[in-house]
């Protein structure tokens, strides 16, 4: 059993909500919220292992669209107006995310080798989550009027 404290945020609850919705075949069934959510986590010697050039995977893109779609849906508990994501790659893993509330971009975010993507900790990831969310949050707080259209 999971007993790090992290893991009970709003954030990691939802990316775990998130990776079970991935499951259509009941694989993740009985696994804990850190395996389950262990593919994110890249060390420096994992990072290493993946080469500089290379194509996403789906597994891969589909962690990429949770992480997203995690922040999205924070967005709309804090600010009541919903939140959609869109996720933009090439095949090589170059692209964009933005979320948009109403006709506000909430959040626009250049993605790079997203065949790499992850972050060194659980603690890392969500302190990138959370960085993400206040801008955004911000953002519609101060064109509130945009984000209500």
């Amino acid at each position: 059993m999971t007993t790090d404290p992290l893991m009970s945020t709003d954030f990691m609850k939802e990316m775990l909500r998130q990776m079970r919705a991935l499951d259509t075949y009941g694989m993740y069934d009985g696994k804990q919220a850190d395996e389950l959510l262990a593919p994110f986590v890249l060390d420096k010697a994992r990072k290493a292992a993946i080469p500089i050039v290379g194509d996403p995977d789906e597994r891969t893109l589909s962690r990429v669209k949770a992480f997203y779609n995690s922040i999205a849906i924070l967005i709309e508990k804090e600010c009541g107006s919903m939140a959609v994501p869109l996720v933009h790659l090439s095949h090589e893993g170059f692209g964009r995310v933005i979320i948009t509330v109403g006709k506000l971009v909430a959040l626009d975010r250049t993605l790079r080798d997203v065949h790499r993507f992850g972050f060194e900790s659980f603690s890392k990831m969500k302190t990138e989550a959370d960085k993400q969310l206040a801008l955004a949050i911000e953002l519609v707080g101060r064109y509130s009027e945009v984000a209500e259209l």
